[in-house]
């Protein structure tokens, strides 16, 4: 059922870096937008596409508790590695800066020096945090105390290394790359341009996502830059994109290190392709005049407005207007996991990558649930004993296959079909009076 796990061709890899699918606000998917407190329950997320969302969309009065269970330590860190960057207050790194550095982490195995600057400092502040932090999150948005002391140990690890000088990273990222394009396309990487011009045109065009750029998709497949939004160097490897895989050989297993994730959809996907802003889809000469990567910037930034607006405190535009010289960081030592804001009613609790079995043993977690997420990487844990950590009302939201490229329609339709058997045993119905939709799968508890 994985999709992502298998062959080291598989386009979509076996670690999910993005997600497939773009930002949904959780509280309005499904047929009862519920008030006051909500809990969710995020599995295989990837990114922190829907919290920003959902987080956008609350009332003054309500309040979010977010549960996240990745299936690896290494997108656990991203994870926090991207809600970190979200924290930081506008006083302290301006939102324009903050929207390049968060989408070029994001999406770009090469970053720029002053990135690579910004990156250090988060990652040894998290490693600090994650090993000191024991017993009570001193940040409630940040909250690693219930992982086990091994997976914080790991995590430690891996935010650790990205603090190291790049000379003792004996990974090339952009050799790794190539590695998987070519493992990917096999005879065809010679002609490669074409293979690429055709997964855009004939696949994500298809799709609807005509605003995703024939320039930039073509140069990240070519390079795996998606986001360039200054003139600057892209050079330096993207640490919190590396990650290893256990490879067999002769009996042996070994632990490669390299670029395991996708290589074909994109990170476009998450922030985007949609938008309720009309101006960013207009066409000329049946061309859209924006592109995935502008979307993608007014979107996070338009998302990290309302975060600080959330604290009670009105951001001002004007100071976002001046084009100042861009200062990292790491020229404000001082800045700390205190400095971030704290969000009124807002918390978001990392879990053990093993508890979906273990939560409905725990009575703190009877009937607490009111959305799941589950990824499309993730349909294979969703198992009948949820049933006893749903409220009566929850909504089930599965990520549907639709923009995993390498599946044709007949595989995705069955991806589909497997996707609702799965929701039925484990006793959920489809939700009928939502408007069908091919991207995520919506469904409600049965009723007895």
């Amino acid at each position: 059922m994985r999709m992502s796990a298998g062959r080291a061709s598989e386009g979509a890899g076996c670690i999910s870096w993005w997600g497939f699918s773009p930002a949904r606000d959780l509280q309005k998917t499904g047929p009862v937008r519920l008030e006051g407190e909500s809990n969710v329950l995020l599995v295989g997320s990837s990114d922190p596409r829907h919290i920003l969302k959902t987080i956008a969309g609350l009332q003054d009065k309500e309040s979010l508790h977010v549960w996240l269970i990745e299936n690896s330590m290494e997108v656990a860190a991203r994870q926090l590695l991207l809600l970190y960057l979200a924290l930081i207050s506008p006083e302290s790194m301006r939102h324009n800066e903050k929207t390049e550095i968060f989408l070029e982490l994001f999406g770009n195995i090469e970053i720029r020096s002053q990135t690579r600057e910004t990156l250090k400092h988060v990652a040894s502040q998290l490693s600090l945090y994650v090993t000191e932090t024991l017993e009570k999150a001193a940040h409630p948005c940040l909250n690693t105390t219930l992982l086990k002391f091994k997976e914080r140990d790991e995590l430690a690890r891996i935010l650790k290394s990205w603090t190291q000088p790049q000379s003792s990273t004996p990974i090339l990222i952009s050799k790794a790359w190539d590695y998987r394009v070519r493992q990917h396309l096999g005879t065809r990487y010679d002609s490669k341009k074409g293979c690429f011009d055709w997964d855009l045109s004939m696949k994500l065009h298809e799709k609807r996502c005509g605003v995703i750029n024939k320039q930039q998709y073509m140069q990240w497949r070519e390079r795996g830059l998606a986001f360039e939004m200054r003139e600057g160097v892209y050079q330096i490897t993207n640490p919190s994109l590396v990650s290893s895989r256990v490879f067999k050989k002769k009996g042996d297993k070994a632990a490669v290190s390299g670029y395991w994730g996708d290589i074909v959809s994109g990170p476009y996907l998450s922030f985007g392709i949609e938008t309720d802003d009309k101006d960013l889809l207009k066409t000329q000469n049946g061309q859209h005049t924006k592109t995935a990567q502008d979307i993608s910037f007014a979107n996070v930034n338009a998302l990290f407005q309302s975060l600080s607006s959330r604290r009670g405190c009105p951001t001002s535009s004007h100071s976002d207007a001046e084009a100042e010289e861009p200062h990292t960081l790491n020229s404000r030592k001082s800045v700390t996991i205190n400095d971030l804001m704290h969000l009124n009613g807002i918390s978001v609790t990392f879990l053990p990558m093993d508890s979906l079995q273990k939560l409905p043993q725990k009575k703190k977690y009877s009937h607490l649930f009111n959305t799941f997420y589950f990824s499309t990487s993730c349909v294979h844990q969703l198992v009948p004993t949820l049933r006893q950590i749903a409220a009566p009302d929850a909504v089930l939201v599965v990520e549907l296959a639709k923009y995993i490229l390498d599946l044709d329609k007949e595989q995705e339709a069955g991806f589909a079909e497997t996707v609702a058997s799965i929701a039925l045993k484990a006793e959920f119905d489809p939700w009928q009076e939502g408007k069908s939709e091919d991207v995520h799968a919506v469904f409600v508890p049965q009723r007895k």
